[in-house]
């Protein structure tokens, strides 16, 4: 049977899990794929370091630049994270004309299209199933298996940390901030935990699949991004009294409309969103994650799983390790292209045009007249109000007051909370989340 070396670059989490999962299923995978990979270095910061799994010493390195040029080194994987060195590594191997696997959504969500011109530049390939949700083989779906559909909405719940503290949070009523001291107790969020509860990691996931399943790269500055900080019990438990679920979702949706080359034009945003407790999306809980795609022929789909960790992500590592090794075993020209730019004149829809249903939370004095002088507000910048619930027995100098708006853009209703912000019966900033139907 052929065989292919593998040189690593990162041992850590990832890595060891990779090598780990090598160990295991490798004979499986080469029985599948008629093609056997075997680990031949891996470069590490240092040979001490404690890892989940352990990597035979003789096995180790810490010079990355002799791993990639070994000429007995066919493939290449980049498990080394952050956007300076990984860049510099994966750029070195595509010279080499090497396939390059990667797990660095980060990277790619900043770097991505340079990326892959070099690939395409030097002959080589680069895979990255393992950058977006871990254990689902999403990108595989949208590259291979959706191929030859039209995608109207991607809606993912892409970020575990998020996914598990506003579980933890309906289930027990717990307040933020002591659910996310929990959750890095429990090692599920990072010290500090701004990339994830901020939105950014599930912003960088959202642009690679936004890029992916229109032909054009996503400048993650036009991704409109919000995180979970300000959300409360008190939204969660209003949320299910209207039939809603509170999720952090990432939203990928085609407009009707082209742009003037007659490519699409998409909104790409991040952020917590009420969305219907009768849908799939709603059940997914913990640090599972999920997508849901719809295509124009297929209908909708559904990807379920474990969106990190080592096992889940050497899933999909040894994934890409399969496609790398045919690559190298039948020539590139066999294979669909990683990434095909398709529509180079699409578009990103500013984030103020995009219009959706609001659920919008403010705490104002309980006395006559207020009511109605928000109610003005919305309705001079022509933004429908769909419900009001003013709930009795909240005690205090204010209590809470809640609207449902009809769909509107998402400009329109920034403008009419800043004026409602400022009115003297207001007494704490407004709290906005979208309202999607996922229809």
């Amino acid at each position: 049977m052929q065989i292919f070396n593998l040189g690593m670059i990162g041992g850590g989490t990832v890595g060891s899990g990779v090598v780990h999962a090598l160990q295991v299923n490798g004979d499986l995978l080469a029985s599948r794929i008629g093609v056997k990979v075997q680990v031949r270095r891996v470069a590490v910061k240092a040979l001490d370091e404690p890892r989940p799994y352990e990597i035979p010493a003789p096995l180790l390195s810490t010079d990355w630049k002799s791993v990639v040029n070994d000429p007995e080194v066919h493939l290449v994987t980049e498990l080394v994270g952050g956007t300076g060195l990984a860049k510099e590594i994966i750029l070195t191997a595509l010279k080499l004309g090497k396939p390059v696997v990667t797990a660095n959504k980060a990277l790619l969500s900043a770097h991505g299209e340079e990326l892959f011109a070099a690939a395409q530049q030097h002959h080589a390939t680069l895979y990255y199933e393992a950058s977006v949700c871990g254990g689902i083989p999403i990108i595989k779906a949208l590259r291979e298996g959706l191929v030859g559909n039209q995608i109207h909405r991607i809606y993912g719940i892409l970020n575990g940390t998020c996914n598990y503290i506003l579980t933890r949070m309906k289930r027990e009523g717990g307040e933020f901030e002591a659910v996310l001291q929990d959750a890095q107790k429990l090692g599920y969020a990072e010290t500090p935990p701004d990339l994830d509860i901020d939105g950014i990691d599930a912003e960088h996931k959202a642009g690679i699949l936004g890029s992916l399943a229109h032909g054009f790269w996503i400048n993650p500055s036009e991704i409109h991004v919000e995180g979970i900080r300000t959300i409360t019990p008190l939204d969660i438990r209003f949320a299910e009294q209207l039939g809603y679920a509170i999720k952090l979702l990432g939203i990928i949706k085609r407009s009707a409309t082209a742009t003037t080359a007659g490519a699409p034009r998409i909104e790409v945003s991040v952020g917590p969103t009420l969305i219907p407790k009768s849908h799939p999306l709603a059940s997914v809980e913990d640090v599972f994650n999920a997508v849901f795609v719809n295509g124009d022929i297929v209908g909708d789909t559904l990807f379920y799983g474990r969106g990190a960790g080592k096992d889940a992500t050497a899933s999909a590592v040894l994934s890409d390790l399969a496609d790398a090794a045919l690559d190298l075993k039948m020539g590139t020209k066999h294979r669909l292209p990683p990434f095909a730019p398709h529509a180079l004149k699409g578009a990103v829809i500013p984030h103020p045009e995009v219009c959706s249903g609001h659920y919008v939370r403010l705490s104002v004095a309980d006395r006559p007249g207020t009511l109605a002088g928000i109610a003005t507000i919305f309705g001079e910048l022509n933004i429908g109000i769909s419900s009001v619930i003013q709930p009795e027995g909240h005690e205090g100098s204010s209590v809470p007051l809640i609207f449902m708006l009809h769909d509107s853009p998402h400009g329109a209703v920034q403008r009419a909370l800043d004026r409602i912000a400022k009115l003297a019966s207001v007494k704490a900033p407004p709290v906005r989340m979208r309202v999607e139907s996922l229809e």
